[in-house]
């Protein structure tokens, strides 16, 4: 016993003078530990300050069942399951035996409620016995942040998330995905806590303590009403034409901000949603629409001129043992320009070969020099990669320049596509797609985005104006006519392409196609240019890019034109009446005597007509009865007006 006894001091006297540090030391991690301070993650805006992305604080409500000692429990288990009847809507007598259950079993992390808000969160805290806390009533709160879209599904895909899984792997997906890791995310900050028991740490001083540094606002150039314009046009057709997938970008002309990207693709239960971002990843092939490319390349190389004849036969020509086919019958003889405006596969086809067959590199270099063959490098992840035959590449053959005249056998982006009909409706200026304004902090500029010119001019100013006439007249007279309207001017290519086609056998079958529609509006003065792309519609419905993507492109753009001033100061330069002049010439002389005598309007537009009388120096209302042309008023003209008098307006 005595030798026992000496073993035990020795023992005793070596842990604490020999290993008292190494313990101590590890006692003190135990107890002691680093915690990471998540910092809030910044906004995400669209260009008027709208709200597309935010953080909100989620909260999870457990009991530890057992904490409370049994007279308290028994005294707040009635109140607190009163409380949650009223907040949950089940029956008082519910909840108590569930958290009673749960005490018996000994739960310690029971579930009462899951993702709240915090005023709900406030709320609950405050009911009987989790009011008394984690030590006397039990009460775990656990709180996660859930990124939220204030637009619902509109841009969903296009606006994204950052998202962790168990693992620490990351996805990102569109603007706040591209941009969370440099600037939305913020940094972490470190607390010192110690464990006092109960699973439950307490924050202690410490000198070394790392503030967290909240993420940066972003501020998109996405203009919400554009936005929803382009969802809802996309959508209709989509469920229309029942097809697979589709997309529609809106682009501002003369600084390339992208005002509207809508992606919606069908659910197995018919349903329309935003899956991916196809107008940034899907590569593919973009048919009747690059046939521009096609054509600028030959006018600006001279090889041809919009009045060249072209034969296309009677609709169907062979290239290198490969018949090339027309819709119908053909178109026979016609001009180059014709060719583009009917969306003529032959012609195109023989523009290119006859003339670039010895040489094709010389058609392909206008491509390089148009960047269409490199991706655009845009922030949003996942970017479409093109796909350009060249001589001498395995997707070479004499069958490739022929193709790729008519929008096959190369494979491009919606986007990339946008781009280019952007800088012909931009003077001949190719500039970068982009999707931030700036990066701020609070109101201070972190980083503000410019635009970024890709080309300077991407042809002569007479092929440009050539190739502008050409896109005008397939919508007053080509193969977009049926979208031509006599108050309102767009300018663009319809594109109807196979899609699915390898084995062709299977493909007659069950035909598949992609339906696009590219270019701008007004016609004259571009504001913005829009693609529309839809896959797979249904062909029992109907498939031509005309049909299909026309009616979005048309919808979107005199949406949006009516929802500008430009017609309404487009109306009050053209108006030209010479009665109303005489008479607005006498009323003037007189109003500068009187200043509260009524003109005639009588001849005016409505807008006009209310316009001045709101603007005299006395103050009146008015009141308007239909809409157009002023041909009745109320009170005669040179009559002295009154304060609050009203005034009617008649219109047809």
């Amino acid at each position: 016993m005595f030798v026992f006894a000496l073993a035990v001091v020795f023992k005793l006297c070596t842990i604490q003078f020999i290993q008292g540090d190494e313990y101590r030391e590890l006692a003190e991690k135990r107890t002691v530990k680093d915690f990471d301070i998540e910092p809030n993650r910044g906004n995400v805006y669209s260009a008027d300050g709208s709200l597309l992305a935010t953080s909100i604080p989620k909260y999870d409500i457990r009991i530890d069942a057992i904490q409370a000692k049994d007279p308290v429990f028994e005294e707040h288990i009635g109140a607190l399951a009163d409380s949650l009847s009223v907040y949950r809507g089940k029956p008082a007598s519910y909840y108590k035996n569930i958290i009673r259950k749960a005490r018996q079993n000994k739960n310690r992390y029971f579930l009462l409620a899951r993702n709240i808000s915090y005023s709900d969160y406030i709320r609950m805290r405050n009911f009987p016995l989790l009011n008394l806390g984690a030590i006397k009533g039990g009460l775990i709160v656990e709180q996660t942040t859930r990124r939220e879209h204030p637009m619902g599904e509109i841009a969903a895909r296009s606006i994204g998330y950052e998202r962790f899984d168990e693992d620490g792997h990351v996805s990102r997906a569109g603007i706040d995905g591209a941009f969370g890791e440099k600037y939305l995310r913020g940094v972490k900050g470190k607390r010192l806590k110690q464990k006092i028991g109960n699973g439950q740490w307490k924050p202690i001083a410490d000198f070394d303590q790392v503030e967290p540094q909240d993420g940066y606002d972003v501020y998109t150039t996405i203009d919400v009403n554009i936005q929803d314009i382009a969802h809802h046009s996309l959508l209709g057709q989509l469920e229309k034409y029942e097809a697979e997938h589709g997309c529609v970008v809106v682009m501002e002309v003369k600084t390339g901000e992208i005002k509207a990207i809508a992606n919606l693709a069908k659910t197995s239960k018919g349903t329309y949603y935003e899956k991916r971002n196809y107008a940034v990843y899907e590569s593919h092939e973009p048919g009747s629409t690059f046939k521009v490319m096609a054509m600028m390349a030959a006018l600006e190389d001279k090889v041809i001129d919009t009045s060249t004849v072209i034969d296309t036969k009677n609709g169907r020509k062979y290239f290198y043992g490969r018949v090339i086919n027309d819709s119908g019958n053909g178109y026979g003889k016609i001009s180059a320009a014709r060719t583009l405006e009917v969306s003529s596969n032959i012609g195109l086809a023989t523009i290119i070969d006859e003339n670039y067959s010895k040489n094709p590199k010389k058609f392909i270099n206008h491509i390089k020099r148009w960047k269409l063959n490199d991706s655009l490098d845009i922030p949003i992840l996942g970017e479409g990669i093109p796909n350009i035959p060249e001589p001498g590449k395995s997707n070479w053959s004499k069958n490739a320049l022929p193709s790729m005249a008519y929008g096959y056998n190369l494979t491009i982006t919606p986007l990339q596509t946008l781009t280019f009909y952007n800088a012909i409706a931009n003077k001949g200026e190719m500039i970068k797609p982009r999707f931030i304004k700036s990066v701020k902090s609070f109101d201070k500029d972190i980083e503000v985005f410019k635009k970024k010119v890709l080309v300077d001019k991407i042809c002569s100013d007479k092929t440009l104006s050539e190739i502008q006439d050409i896109l005008k007249n397939v919508v007053i007279r080509g193969t977009g006519k049926r979208m031509y309207s006599e108050t309102f001017s767009m300018a663009g290519k319809t594109g109807t392409a196979r899609t699915d086609y390898a084995n062709y056998e299977e493909w007659r079958k069950d035909r598949k196609y992609i339906s696009s529609f590219a270019g701008y509006f007004p016609a004259d003065n571009p504001k913005y240019s829009c693609i529309v792309v839809i896959h797979k519609p249904s062909t029992e419905v109907g498939y031509y890019g005309a049909d299909v993507t026309g009616p979005v492109f048309k919808r979107i753009a005199q949406k949006i034109y009516t929802d500008t001033p430009i017609i309404d100061e487009v109306k009050t330069l053209d108006f030209n009446n010479k009665v109303v002049d005489e008479d607005f010439e006498d009323y003037y002389e007189n109003a500068r005597k009187y200043k509260e005598l009524m003109p005639s309007v009588i001849g005016m537009p409505a807008m006009d007509a209310i316009a001045l009388l709101e603007n005299l120096q006395v103050n009146v209302k008015v009141k308007l009865e239909g809409s157009g042309i002023i041909k009745a008023q109320s009170v005669e003209r040179h009559q002295k007006l009154k304060p609050n008098q009203t005034i009617v307006l008649e219109a047809s």
